[in-house]
């Protein structure tokens, strides 16, 4: 037995899947961001952002590993546990986790299953195309939304190589039309040209997020360190960085100590 609930998503104004199909049928641009705890998060959803991802790219950013591989999926129920916590508005989505997504479908489920059972979270994002059809279906067909990941894909990094610029158009375009036929609400598109980015938009009818991927995808995603200067090292081509968050703390940091040496923190005003 149910209760009389209202059929739309919870909340008046909560970003769903339907929300996220309207924008692009109204050609409204999509707005993503990483998050991996509570305060960025509750930050990034004050700002309206559409959609929160809590990437494996923690491995990275968070935990500072040199690849995606290490994050576990503990790790990421850990993190997005917050995150979901801290979200009024904006869909959260989260990463499955390599191997999570790479061994048995029945494995890749019941991983899928503890995202919607343990967070706050709405829905998985799984790595690949054409030869991921009947994982995402499974997945779906299990109750659990499913956003596709193509192009360059940061769990392959080993098998590819590096990470560095996908140009087979012909494949790619094959991939997300297939994610789409699958079931996945939303195709992921990294590190492609314009003109693939473009035709791969052109191809489905879900809406597409792009990251590295040119200007006429459905939305964008960056990982919130890069966009914000809370990095040590490389920024990709396509990053924007607004603002130097790492600098701020730094000086604040510093300015913190000195006042500690010179004996001046802390003050009267800062004691009782």
């Amino acid at each position: 037995m149910t209760r009389n609930h209202s059929t739309d998503s919870p909340g008046p104004s909560r970003v769903t899947i339907r929300t996220l199909a309207k924008m692009r049928r109204e050609n409204q641009s999509i707005s993503m961001l990483t998050a991996y705890d509570f305060p960025i998060a509750e930050a990034l959803d004050e700002a309206g952002i559409d959609v929160l991802l809590v990437g494996d790219s923690l491995a990275m950013v968070v935990q500072g590993h040199s690849t995606t591989l290490p994050v576990t999926m503990d790790q990421i129920i850990y993190h997005a546990e917050m995150v979901g916590r801290a979200a009024k508005r904006a869909m959260v989505v989260v990463d499955l986790p390599f191997p999570e997504g790479q061994l048995s479908i029945e494995r890749s489920i019941e991983a899928s299953a503890r995202v919607l059972k343990e967070t706050q979270c709405h829905a998985v994002k799984l790595e690949g195309g054409a030869e991921q059809a009947s994982r995402i279906e499974a997945i779906v067909t299990a109750g659990i939304p499913v956003m596709a990941h193509v192009g360059l894909r940061p769990q392959n990094v080993h098998v590819d190589g590096g990470y560095r610029v996908q140009r087979d158009e012909v494949q790619l375009i094959a991939d997300a039309k297939a994610a789409q036929a699958a079931g996945a609400f939303a195709v992921l598109i990294e590190c492609v040209t314009t003109e693939i980015g473009k035709a791969i938009t052109e191809s489905v009818t879900v809406p597409t997020i792009g990251i590295g991927a040119g200007p006429h995808t459905t939305g964008q995603v960056l990982v919130t360190h890069d966009l914000i200067g809370f990095h040590s090292g490389y920024l990709p081509k396509f990053v924007r960085q607004v603002a130097d968050v790492r600098g701020l703390i730094k000086d604040a940091a510093a300015g913190y100590a000195q006042s500690i040496r010179d004996g001046e923190f802390p003050s009267e005003k800062e004691s009782f």
